[in-house]
């Protein structure tokens, strides 16, 4: 039997696991799934993190809770810090206490977003958010803190559950005739449910064999798009499945045409090429994973 605990169970990735995880088995062995919201363990508390991980004892944790209201980090800039600061340091040292892999789930707003490429994991980061800030320190102190660790880096997530873009377009398309859509911000969309495969993927990889590949990762979606051409994709495919009478009328919108409290990083492109040689993980095909629209709208 291998024990897996989940932080943030109730958020769309940690769902995603969840379900995936439910009777589960690793090499043959069992997994024992240990799946908490915030009011199971208060991941801020570093007492209450280092009494379950102790008590517990998981083989693997999987750290898929953060703060991650972008415009709100702005001003709640002590409850970010203690959520992706603070708890992700918690989290790295019961995982060294008990001998834990940890994989934690960061951003791609820990780049400024000014480069020409797509990002490897050695670039260097410039976060230019308060967002961006918290995650690459929690980056940091994981190092630090914790030897086996895996950081996965990711991008525009969306899923059937919580809020995201995809279930915010499809709203909007039910009383809008017209929307306004930035057309200068590029990355690639990134389906929970890949997200979530790909950890399990690497938690067994590194359960069943002598993995020494710790550190940053990237994984998103493929092909790269704007958030205009994103929603463009995304109303097409509600139209064909039946969910729209009629498509909205798009307007391409420049980031200055639609300010907010944090700045949004012009190129979220993410390289995924190391994954895909240490894991042989493939980036997350989005366009299949709008297949099936209605689940956006049933949650």
């Amino acid at each position: 039997m291998i024990n897996v605990l989940i932080t943030g169970s109730q958020g769309q990735l940690g769902q995603a696991l969840t379900q995936r995880l439910q009777d589960y088995q690793v090499a043959g062995q069992r997994v024992n799934l240990l799946a908490l919201d915030r009011d199971g363990l208060d991941i801020t508390d570093r007492a209450q993190v280092l009494n379950c991980v102790t008590e517990f004892a998981p083989q693997i944790i999987i750290n898929a809770a953060a703060y991650t209201a972008v415009d709100k980090a702005e001003s709640e800039v002590e409850l970010a810090e203690a959520v992706n600061v603070k708890a992700s340091q918690y989290l790295a040292e019961a995982a060294t206490l008990v001998g834990a892999v940890l994989l934690h789930v960061s951003t791609d707003y820990v780049f400024s977003g000014d480069s020409e490429q797509a990002y490897i994991e050695t670039d260097m980061p410039a976060p230019q958010s308060i967002y961006g800030v918290t995650k690459l320190a929690g980056e940091k102190l994981i190092a630090a803190h914790c030897d086996k660790h895996i950081i996965l880096r990711t991008a525009w997530v969306f899923g059937e559950a919580g809020n995201n873009f995809v279930k915010t377009m499809l709203r909007l398309a039910q009383t809008r005739d017209t929307l306004g859509i930035v057309a200068d911000q590029f990355g690639g969309p990134t389906y929970a449910g890949d997200i979530a495969d790909a950890l399990i993927r690497i938690m067994e990889q590194v359960s069943t064999e002598q993995v020494n590949h710790w550190g940053v990762y990237h994984f998103s979606g493929l092909p790269y798009v704007s958030w205009y051409e994103f929603a463009d994709t995304i109303f097409k495919q509600a139209h064909q499945q039946g969910l729209l009478a009629q498509c909205p009328a798009l307007n391409a919108l420049t980031t200055a045409q639609y300010p907010t409290s944090a700045k949004r990083p012009a190129n979220s492109r993410l390289d995924c090429s190391k994954i895909a040689q240490t894991f042989a993980i493939q980036p997350s095909d989005w366009q299949q994973a709008l297949q099936e629209l209605q689940a956006y709208q049933s949650k």
